[in-house]
């Protein structure tokens, strides 16, 4: 269901977003994303910044490791987290609820060092045996997409053949190993391959064992500057988004 709605009061004159503050460039907002929207956020988090003059500062982590410092008193403007990550932090009175709006989704996909041979994951068998194939597989140890990985290895079969071959990673710093060569093969929410240097994305796992990883938005109950966070996170929802969205391979506005 796409959600459109937010956005229509966004308002933009003669081109130029209208932000409070930011002719003066004084303005700044911090953001505390999961690494799963890294790319979205970031790129979208700099065409904000350049279009109004609000400094847009953007600190990645795992969404447990977000919430926890959230949930710590770590002053942030904006969240940018898997929708019940960022439901508990409204629950818990830290993200204002009438902000929250959904981003879009987007499922897990395997990736592979550029140059190397592309192995068929289009079936289920498919990936079960490029996995099998593969030497090492990183995947982000915390968070949604590791969590569900490991567990689809165990529906898979395959606990015995991976235990050696399996990489658990830390999420700032999985996809980046197969670029280097330390793995060849890392499983993973698919926006996070997105844009990283010597790796290229085979594809989204087969429709039999995808999820789907949300990515939704909200502002802080103690954001400083209120009024330019709420702008913020309409900018991320606004039809302007979709196609940058969607270039990712995100379904935008999806809850």
């Amino acid at each position: 269901m796409r959600r459109y709605s937010r956005t229509a009061r966004f308002v933009i004159a003669n081109g130029a977003i209208l932000a409070t503050g930011a002719a003066s460039g004084a303005a700044e907002l911090k953001i505390l994303s999961g690494n799963g929207g890294r790319a979205a956020v970031s790129e979208l988090g700099g065409r904000f910044e350049r279009e109004t003059g609000v400094k847009v500062t953007i600190d990645f982590a795992v969404n447990p490791t977000v919430k926890k410092r959230v949930l710590g008193g770590e002053a942030f403007d904006i969240a940018v987290l898997n929708p019940p990550t960022l439901d508990d932090l409204i629950k818990a009175g830290k993200v204002l609820p009438d902000t929250r709006a959904v981003i879009g989704r987007i499922g897990l996909g395997v990736g592979i060092r550029e140059g190397a041979p592309r192995p068929d994951i289009s079936t289920v068998e498919g990936f079960k045996q490029a996995l099998l194939n593969a030497k090492s597989v990183a995947y982000p140890e915390e968070g949604a997409s590791g969590i569900y990985f490991a567990s689809l290895v165990k529906r898979l079969g395959i606990t015995d053949e991976m235990k050696t071959r399996l990489r658990p990673m830390p999420g700032e710093y999985n996809v980046e190993v197969v670029a280097t060569g330390e793995a060849d093969m890392v499983v993973v929410v698919a926006s996070r391959m997105f844009g990283v240097k010597g790796v290229q994305m085979v594809g989204l796992l087969p429709a039999e064992l995808q999820t789907w990883i949300g990515f939704a938005t909200g502002v802080s109950a103690n954001a400083n500057e209120p009024d330019l966070a709420r702008k913020l996170t309409r900018y991320f929802t606004a039809p302007s988004a979709e196609p940058f969205l969607r270039s990712m391979g995100m379904e935008p506005f999806v809850e």
